[in-house]
């Protein structure tokens, strides 16, 4: 399970969860959806990876155009392009704004929340 507040979901996490259903990579989409102002500590932590595993996932996402970065004072401020497909040819039908509907990221909430985008200008797609 994903926390917003990393001491909470460690609180909250079995020693040995053993696995999950969703990858790391997902974990990390589904915690920036609520907290796109996240530190990689914060990511890190909640998400139960160290701080370099987030970087490599985040430049992934990135890669993949799922999110973007951008400078915000001192920290980065990341955006969801929920309108791309899953990657797997089995939940390619669905979007990433479906999962994180599911999941009760901010699509679900506020249909369009700080960090997801739904209209992207300039997004290379």
């Amino acid at each position: 399970m994903i926390h917003d507040d990393p001491e909470a979901a460690a609180a909250n996490v079995p020693a040995d969860p053993g696995w999950t259903f969703l990858s790391n990579h997902g974990h990390v989409l589904v915690f920036l959806s609520r907290r796109p102002d996240a530190r990689l500590r914060d990511i890190a932590a909640a998400v139960g990876i160290t701080e370099r595993a987030v970087q490599r996932i985040l430049t992934d996402l990135e890669r993949a155009k799922l999110v973007r970065a951008s400078r915000v004072g001192r920290r980065n401020q990341y955006q969801i392009d929920a309108h791309q497909p899953l990657r797997h040819p089995i939940e390619a039908h669905r979007s990433v704004a479906d999962l994180l509907a599911l999941l009760g990221g901010a699509a679900a909430t506020s249909g369009g929340a700080a960090g997801l985008g739904h209209d992207f200008a300039g997004f290379d797609r």
